[in-house]
């Protein structure tokens, strides 16, 4: 069974397909270390690695500056939607899939037939796959169950508890807002 035709993804692009590999893959590993040490986003927070021959040629997170409150959540943003306040308020310059893409390509690899590998999400938005496309990756490979682990009830819950410490007057690190895998 095609697993991409059993998950209802707000886009995806005609003739695409998404790959999984499982929580132990090296290079799923390293997209993790990406979205958890370098991922500004408080409300998704991701990473990604460009590989190709058997090597990173690109690493990317979800950039800009750390706010605990996400102001998607805050304005109650449907998914895919809202990203100006990323813009506007955390001055995100980019997703996670661009970010690891446009590293490549800034440190002279070519990522054409390359793999990304997304860690912390279950899809990729439009303009992460226009920038997938146009850069000839061959394959986007998620987390095996991605549609699973990285769902929308869990970051609820997590930005109640960051609401909560913030509203004590304690501060928020990036470190509490990582995903968990379990």
């Amino acid at each position: 069974m095609d697993i991409n035709k059993t998950i209802d993804y707000p886009y995806l692009p005609e003739g695409k397909k998404i790959l999984f590999v499982p929580p132990e893959n090296v290079w799923m590993n390293e997209a993790k270390k990406m979205a958890d040490a370098n991922s500004a986003c408080s409300w998704w927070p991701t990473g990604a690695v460009v590989v190709k021959n058997n090597e990173i040629i690109g690493r990317g997170a979800n950039s800009g500056n750390f706010q605990p409150l996400c102001p998607r959540v805050e304005h109650n943003c449907p998914t895919g939607e809202g990203y100006h306040f990323c813009n506007a308020l955390c001055s995100q310059d980019g997703h996670s899939e661009v970010t690891s893409i446009m590293y490549a390509i800034k440190n002279g690899n070519d990522p054409t037939g390359a793999d990304l590998y997304l860690f912390g999400h279950w899809w990729c938005c439009k303009n992460c796959w226009d920038a997938i496309i146009k850069n000839g990756i061959a394959n986007v490979y998620l987390l095996e169950n991605a549609h699973l682990f990285f769902v929308r009830e869990k970051r609820l819950a997590l930005m109640d508890e960051v609401k909560n410490k913030i509203q004590q007057g304690k501060s928020v690190s990036r470190e509490e807002i990582i995903w968990i895998i379990e």
